[in-house]
């Protein structure tokens, strides 16, 4: 369960560094953690040690970005304790770790080994792209958007007044000009939390008339390269 939820939650670096480089960073985080795995028990010839299943390479992985790149928003004391919106990451990171210390504790370094391979960007990894046709390739496997129904055809609700006619009564009335909604506080928090200005992630997110999807988009193509 607690993996589940790093899963979800660690999606935000997709957002923050696009889909190609983030599966760039799955690819590198899984296949190094492993070959640490490996090569820890082979050195170790420990029989009662084996390699175990799961993504704690790419969860643990992730807590290395997640530590560098990821503000804190808001901080808070519980009891005099410090603490901040990012602290129930760590707990549940934590929980993870030490859950079955046997089959948990080697992996979960591992992976930590791994972010923080990548993050000082050894051999330009975190440059690296997937080619253009591998991308394509995925792309056509996956299931086609649905996209937006057709808009149903407008009746004309003169009754028999000829078209040309509705559309001069019609100009006799000015138009509804929608009004500006603003952003729900949560969605600025999120992109905040992602590395974006406040102010910017505002803007943002009126542009896109509070879709978060299509605000991080923007705020990604407004960075420059």
């Amino acid at each position: 369960m607690f993996g589940l939820y790093l899963l979800y939650y660690f999606r935000v670096f997709e957002r923050q560094i696009g889909s190609n480089k983030y599966s760039v960073f799955i690819l590198f985080s899984i296949t190094v953690s492993f070959l640490f795995e490996v090569l820890t028990l082979a050195l170790l010839k420990d029989p009662a040690m084996k390699l175990t299943s799961g993504p704690y390479g790419l969860i643990f992985a992730s807590f290395v970005p997640f530590y560098f790149d990821i503000p804190v928003s808001t901080r808070f004391r519980v009891f005099g304790v410090h603490f901040s919106d990012k602290s129930f990451i760590y707990l549940a990171g934590l929980q993870l770790l030490i859950s079955s210390l046997n089959r948990s504790l080697l992996p979960g370094m591992c992976g930590i080994l791994a972010g923080s391979l990548y993050r000082p960007n050894f051999f330009r990894i975190r440059k690296a792209k997937f080619p253009e046709f591998i991308t394509s390739f995925f792309s056509r496997l996956s299931l086609p958007s649905m996209g937006n129904p057709p808009a149903a055809p407008s009746r004309n609700v003169l009754g028999s007044i000829p078209s040309h006619a509705g559309r001069q009564a019609e100009s006799n009335y000015p138009l509804p000009v929608p009004s500006t909604i603003e952003p729900p506080e949560d969605s600025i928090a999120m992109l905040v939390s992602m590395g974006f200005d406040r102010n910017s992630a505002r803007q943002a997110l009126v542009q896109a008339r509070n879709d978060i999807n299509a605000a991080t988009n923007i705020l990604l193509e407004a960075q420059p390269h």
